[in-house]
């Protein structure tokens, strides 16, 4: 099968912008349509030579071929969206979040299993080198019983970011905090260690009155179903720039600290009868100007996609487990009805 795996995308903002990017990149991938309701004159696709459609309705209805939908837009159409793109007939790839609520998600399985499609979810910080390390570590059981894990998201989201015309800030289209900014932290954390129970939270919103819809800080403490127990402490009050995305785990046999601004570095490794390894560098993180993003690792995903569709590999990250981190971030924003915004 050397034929090119055709790909559109919907949503061109800068994670959209990005997909498009990789797949031209990609020796094996072929672009074949762009789709966004803005025109096109402002979105800064003029490089990109391939048919440019206004909704996904049209792209879908005008016959040009495409293996694969990658869906970009803002998370509140990622669920309707993805429904169209598995009722076309078509292998959905969905930025996280993968919905915003667990029953869209499983809406979303249950239709690419009926279609025979894959649903992949992009979850692109599994593929630095810290964290390919640390699930390697903790998958070898040299730490021994996990004790205690605590996550520390700490960036910066201000009026340079939450934008009046922006659909981030707003419930329905952003779904919140965790949701936009710190669901791949969620799903690194799920991926080491399983799911979580006996949760409690604390929510605060400090300096995002106005700008937001929903929360800017949270205290969140759990259990592991797996045993241990955990804690995530998140803001995006920090001034100016953002301070650290990190996860420290204490141990049977040790303790470990990968921190950096994206998780992106080990800071601390200390293991009986081990010796920590030379780690490639993590590719730096997405910039956007004013604020910056997660690693830039999207190049990843669509050789993943490329792999899966013709054979060659398993998914990265399938649609159980994008649902999980949905499934998770819901259940902790439940605690939130005592939170009056």
């Amino acid at each position: 099968m050397n034929n090119k795996v055709k790909f559109a995308v919907v949503g061109c903002g800068h994670i959209g912008k990005r997909h498009a990017e990789m797949v031209n990149r990609n020796e094996e991938a072929e672009l074949v349509a762009l789709i966004d309701t803005k025109d096109k004159s402002v979105l800064g696709i003029s490089d990109y030579k391939v048919p440019f459609f206004n909704s996904l309705k049209a792209f879908l209805e005008s016959g040009i071929e495409a293996d694969v939908i990658n869906i970009a837009s803002p998370n509140g159409f990622h669920a309707q969206q993805g429904m169209e793109v598995l009722d076309a007939g078509k292998h959905l790839v969905i930025e996280k979040p993968m919905s915003l609520t667990k029953r869209d998600s499983e809406a979303l399985i249950f239709k690419g299993l009926q279609k025979h499609k894959q649903v992949f979810c992009v979850m692109q910080n599994r593929y630095s080198p810290p964290s390919v390390w640390l699930k390697e570590l903790l998958e070898s059981e040299k730490l021994g019983k996990i004790f205690m894990v605590q996550i520390n998201c700490y960036w910066n989201r201000d009026d340079r970011y939450y934008k009046p015309e922006s659909w981030h800030g707003k419930k329905d289209l952003d779904g919140g905090t965790l949701f936009t900014q710190f669901s791949h932290f969620i799903d690194l954390m799920y991926w080491y260690f399983g799911d979580i129970t006996n949760i409690q939270a604390k929510f605060a919103d400090f300096n995002h009155e106005k700008l937001t819809d929903f929360e800017d800080s949270g205290f969140v403490s759990f259990d592991f179903v797996n045993g241990g127990m955990g804690s995530l402490n998140y803001s995006t009050s920090v001034w100016d720039k953002n301070l650290e995305s990190s996860i420290t785990v204490i141990a049977e046999n040790g303790s470990l600290k990968v921190g950096g601004q994206y998780m992106n570095e080990v800071e601390y490794c200390h293991v009986k009868d081990y010796e920590l390894p030379e780690l490639a560098p993590t590719n730096p993180g997405n910039d956007y100007g004013a604020y910056k993003g997660s690693a830039a690792n999207h190049h990843y995903i669509i050789e993943n996609v490329i792999d899966v569709i013709k054979g060659r590999n398993t998914i990265t990250t399938n649609a159980l487990e994008g649902m999980k981190v949905v499934d998770m971030i819901e259940r902790i924003y439940s605690l939130k009805l005592n939170f009056d915004k």
